[in-house]
């Protein structure tokens, strides 16, 4: 847990914020029981034959897709997780009016599920997904249900709407994103390595007075910040009083 004089700082920073935005990764949900594989010891690939970074590309997606949607099935799906202190702390932020904008590279839809409204889903969500065939929509009970390829009635390939390794980001999440750090007064960086680009490259958009980074591990943005605090997201975020 950060020391008092850490969280006091902090706190002066989230009180004279008048257009905070929030840029968040994984460590933002593994609060809520989600893991972040990049940072287990290699357990995925002693199940299957590839890397993550393989499966969830959008050639595995095209040349394997039955083997894609088992380790989806099993390693990217969590339906029955909650949000946690984290988002419930943003979802409060912006019913005050102080919170611009969440800007995510999760695609859990807990900043949803936690009341939050402006959104930006840089990598999509798994409770959309959508024939690609003919465009049907289908809800995320749909895809836990099926086994294999999960088909449409008119026999198209039903794909999460997640953007995959070799993918485009979505134009308007991005404009919107970027909109919402580049006319931020405070930005607070959370849960991710900022290793992940080009997503991880719309922070260097922030020209705003205070930039915070909350992470268990250092990042390559620590020496540009104005706080750094190496700790869990919820924990932190939930000591700080949103007047």
């Amino acid at each position: 847990m950060p020391d008092e004089k850490t969280l006091e700082k902090l706190q002066e920073i989230i009180d004279r914020g008048k257009r905070i935005a929030f840029f968040g990764g994984a460590g933002v949900s593994t609060e809520s029981g989600i893991p972040d594989f990049r940072s287990t010891d290699g357990l995925y690939n002693q199940e299957y034959d590839y890397p993550p970074e393989t499966i969830l590309s959008d050639t595995f997606f095209t040349l394997k897709t039955e083997e894609f949607y088992r380790f989806y099935r099993k390693k990217m799906l969590f339906p029955d997780a909650k949000p946690n202190k984290a988002h419930l702390w943003l979802a409060e932020l912006e019913r005050k009016g102080r919170l611009s904008g969440i800007v995510t590279q999760n695609i859990d839809g807990l900043h949803q599920a936690a009341g939050s409204r402006e959104v930006f889903e840089l990598h999509g969500s798994v409770w959309r997904n959508r024939c690609m065939q003919c465009g049907k929509s289908f809800p995320l009970e749909f895809i836990m249900k099926t086994k294999g390829i999960p088909r449409c009635e008119c026999g198209g390939c039903v794909k999460p709407d997640v953007v995959l390794y070799g993918e485009s980001l979505d134009g308007p999440t991005v404009n919107g994103a970027v909109r919402t750090i580049a006319k931020a007064d405070v930005l607070i960086i959370a849960g991710t390595s900022l290793a992940v680009y080009p997503a991880a490259g719309f922070v260097r958009e922030f020209s705003g007075r205070d930039l915070v980074i909350i992470n268990r591990d250092e990042t390559s943005m620590d020496n540009r910040a104005d706080l750094v605090i190496h700790d869990k997201v919820g924990e932190t975020l939930s000591r700080i009083e949103i007047k």
